[in-house]
């Protein structure tokens, strides 16, 4: 029987920075994880079972990486920081011993699936506040094999990745995660489980993959119809649809009619909207006639 993974303390965490010389960057959002019951919180949260290929996006000094490994049947660990990535397998040899890690020095906003060595099928990171959306979303779109997730964000992100309509924190993000998954908040992490300390308040949201793909159910209209109607409507969020649709269908007349032709209210915000709603306007633009008289 493999014996549990020796997690990674507040002492360790610095005692390995200092190895590396390393000082933390705000550029990098190098804030790392020294706590033990949050990242087994974090694995039991997600759901990790012994079959699960987990994707972990910056995985740092491996304060997560180790009871992931502990958890799943292996771990691609995602590291841009090429330092990092250097010394993480080590890190697993002494810690995690006989546990699976492939390690990839990259960029996750550029990951495309022939740059993993395993598919994974399952998503947890503590993600650089700076890129958490576009990092989500990107590989939501470059994986299709990936169902769920649990990613520790800024709490403002958290809020607005799983708000709904009509709540105060929804917009395009919101819809855009939307488009691809079931979103929800998993819960509040205090800042001084992190080294250095954030001056930023942390949360967890937790997504599971649906099952609509791009045509499938959508009447033709793809990803990249829904996403353009998406960041007009909150591009000018306090305006109505018919006016902040305006230029995305080439005038407020020939917005309004797209809009009634999709069955929705012209006088509606975008923040009234669920992502049912968008991509009825986007397949109504689709096949909308122009519309050139009036102002």
């Amino acid at each position: 029987m493999t014996s549990p993974a020796r997690l990674l303390g507040a002492g360790d965490v610095r005692a390995l920075a200092a190895e590396l010389d390393l000082r933390p960057t705000k550029r990098l959002g190098q804030n790392f994880v020294h706590d033990a019951n949050t990242v087994r919180r974090i694995v039991r949260l997600a759901g990790i079972g012994a079959d699960d290929v987990v994707l972990e996006v910056g995985p740092g000094l491996g304060s997560l990486t180790l009871p992931l490994l502990e958890a799943a049947r292996a771990v691609v660990a995602v590291e841009i920081d090429p330092v990092l990535a250097d010394r993480l397998p080590a890190t697993a040899a002494e810690r995690a011993p006989g546990r699976d890690l492939r390690v990839v020095t990259a960029d996750a906003l550029r990951i495309a699936p022939g740059d993993l060595p395993l598919a994974p099928d399952v998503l947890v990171a503590n993600l650089p506040y700076n890129v958490a959306v576009p990092v989500v979303l990107n590989l939501l779109a470059a994986l299709p094999g990936l169902r769920r997730g649990l990613v520790m964000v800024q709490s403002e992100v958290a809020e607005r990745l799983a708000a709904r309509p009509g709540e105060r924190a929804y917009g395009a993000p919101s819809v855009k995660l939307a488009w691809y998954a079931d979103a929800r908040r998993a819960g509040p992490v205090p800042r001084a489980v992190f080294w250095p300390v954030p001056g930023v308040d942390s949360g967890l949201v937790g997504f599971t993959r649906h099952d609509r793909q791009d045509g499938a159910d959508t009447g033709g209209a793809d990803r990249e119809d829904v996403f353009a109607v998406v960041d007009a409507a909150f591009a000018q969020r306090r305006k109505s649809l018919r006016a902040a649709l305006a230029g995305w269908a080439g005038s407020a007349p020939a917005a309004e009619a797209v809009l009634r032709a999709a069955g929705v209210d012209p006088g509606a915000r975008g923040e009234a909207l669920d992502v049912a709603a968008f991509t009825a306007i986007a397949r109504a633009g689709r096949h909308a006639a122009p519309v050139t008289s009036g102002p």
